[in-house]
């Protein structure tokens, strides 16, 4: 009589599970983990500021009460793309280099792009070439100061700046100039304590900014909550002051 061979046990012994990487391994896993998400949100801040909106540390009283020192505005920098243009009354911020200071090349450039990438997310004070004003008069305007009833005019019509600080005269320095074409002149609300178009009378382009210069338009104020509300594009902007003179 034929004899089976023993059968094999069909219940195999359960293989060994992989075991736990240890606990070092862990840890340098969750910190790789940990990094790429920083690296990623830090990344995305910086492109948000590059191309969209950036916050902007005010760092003085010279556009006091409408900015005040410490303010964290939200800069919008599509706001004159797109064929759109800076208005009289808007607040903006400008690469002052070849307007408002002599533009040269000075300093330790790593600590030149630590300072740009703490002021594109507005921590640390931003450039000192960085300036916020409001506009007072736009290409082929004619700006004066002042009329019999101490107004600035643009082209024969007086502004009635409701934001100026209270106290401060619309200018204690007499102008008289036509804006050139592609070009701004730009005064602080605060004006006894700005330094602005006015002071760069006698520099090339006569105070005025080039408008290719302007890194956006101050939309709103994002921090401190107390100060939270958005800002007017043109606020006072010398309605009917179209009609060049």
């Amino acid at each position: 009589m034929d004899i089976d061979p023993p059968q094999q046990d069909r219940h195999e012994p359960e293989r060994d599970r992989a075991a736990d990487p240890p606990p070092g391994r862990r840890r340098w896993s969750r910190s790789v983990r940990v990094a790429v998400a920083a690296t990623s949100v830090v990344t995305a801040v910086l492109l948000v500021s590059a191309f969209l909106v950036q916050p902007f540390l005010i760092p003085s009283s010279s556009m006091d009460p409408t900015l005040q020192v410490g303010d964290r505005v939200m800069v919008n920098k599509l706001a004159y793309r797109f064929g759109n243009h800076p208005e009289r009354g808007d607040v903006v911020v400008f690469d002052g280099r070849g307007s408002f200071v002599v533009e040269e090349s000075h300093g330790n450039p790593v600590t030149g792009l630590l300072r740009e990438a703490g002021a594109a997310v507005g921590l640390v004070e931003p450039s000192d070439t960085d300036y916020v004003k409001r506009v007072i008069g736009v290409g082929g305007d004619r700006v004066s100061c002042c009329d019999k009833r101490g107004r600035i005019e643009v082209n024969g019509v007086p502004v009635e700046e409701e934001y100026l600080h209270r106290g401060d005269e619309a200018s204690a320095v007499p102008f008289d100039i036509e804006v050139p074409l592609g070009r701004l002149w730009v005064m602080g609300d605060h004006r006894s304590a700005s330094a602005d178009s006015r002071d760069h009378l006698g520099s090339p382009g006569g105070g005025t900014v080039p408008v290719d210069r302007v890194i956006g338009r101050v939309d709103w104020i994002g921090w401190p909550p107390s100060r939270w509300t958005s800002l007017a594009a043109g606020q006072s902007a010398a309605a009917g002051a179209d009609g060049h003179g």
